[in-house]
């Protein structure tokens, strides 16, 4: 069964390094960074978002330091007040490439383990406590024995925290690229517009736009689209996709439904353009002998059409 957990997501930063730009609203792929993230987590029974709210893909709950720009442990308290969950995933806003097996992995790993938490380290081995999984109650400890030595959390690093836990590492680093610098979120836009990756990114960027969850195997529509063009004509491709589609959300919008819409479609495609080549001679007369052909006018053999003769042969 997959792990019950919350979601916190400190999104407040002050971005100096991107000019002071509102960074979790800066697009890659078509969606803003804070939504990439969220759809990473959307497994998540709550999810909160530390910083002053603003529009997203899916619901969240917002808390906020005090005082606001507190710092990592000031917002990671805040969040805090509103989980419920044995186990907390805690991100940073600016992940282009976290994805949801990623957060899966975390958890799992967690579940396994002894350790107060679970974290990804990037590619040069250096960890990454905003991507990670932790125990609630775990955090909660650290988090009081800092109030309690340092009077408050306001202006604490991350690291005097996550220090004094007890902590296991899983190598992470692509999904734990973050976007520090405008340089960064040049290259993951370029990274996601490459062959290998467009077409995934594309897909979960529609996903998300028209608040869809499904998942549906991109083969089959894609089978069934170049059948439609080749078999059919080439603006049957997107016309018939949009029909499966139609009928799949008709027939319940599950990915049975969408499977089983594209299975009669693309079964259809396959008898259309099999017409063109089964049965194109046309079946003789059967009142007609099969060699009137091969007989001359008045029932003799036309001489034309003797064996081994030709037309112009004298």
């Amino acid at each position: 069964m997959p792990l019950a957990y919350d979601a916190l997501v400190l999104a407040g930063g002050g971005a100096r390094r991107l000019g002071g730009a509102d960074k979790p609203g800066v697009r890659v792929g078509g969606r803003s960074l804070l939504d990439r993230v969220l759809a990473a987590c959307s497994g998540a029974r709550t999810t909160v978002v530390v910083a002053d709210p603003r529009p997203t893909s899916r619901p969240v709950s917002w808390a906020r330091e005090e005082p606001p720009g507190g710092g990592p442990l000031a917002a990671l308290d805040a969040g805090l007040r509103l989980s419920t969950a044995e186990y907390v995933v805690l991100l940073s806003a600016d992940l282009p490439f976290l994805d949801g097996p990623t957060v899966d992995e975390l958890l799992t790993a967690l579940r396994a383990s002894t350790a107060d938490g679970v974290l990804l380290t990037d590619a040069d081995g250096r960890d990454q406590p905003l991507v990670a999984a932790y125990r609630t109650a775990a955090l909660r400890r650290g988090l009081a024995v800092l109030a309690e030595r340092h009077g408050a959390l306001t202006g604490l690093p991350l690291r005097r925290l996550t220090g004094a836990l007890d902590l296991t590492r899983i190598l992470g680093p692509v999904a734990s690229f973050d976007c520090d610098t405008w340089d960064d979120i040049a290259a993951a836009r370029a990274r996601i517009r490459e062959h290998g990756h467009v077409l995934d990114e594309w897909i979960s960027a529609v996903k998300d736009e028209l608040g869809i969850e499904l998942d549906v195997d991109t083969g089959v529509l894609l089978d069934l689209a170049r059948d439609a063009a080749h078999g059919v004509a080439r603006p049957a491709a997107p016309l018939t996709t949009f029909l499966v589609g139609y009928a799949a959300a008709r027939a319940g919008g599950d990915q049975e439904a969408v499977a089983e819409a594209a299975r009669k479609a693309a079964a259809l495609a396959t008898r259309w353009a099999d017409e063109d080549t089964t049965d194109a001679a046309p079946a003789q007369p059967a009142d007609r002998p099969s060699d009137a052909a091969d007989t001359a006018p008045g029932g003799a053999p036309d001489p034309a059409q003797a064996p081994g003769t030709r037309p112009d042969a004298e």
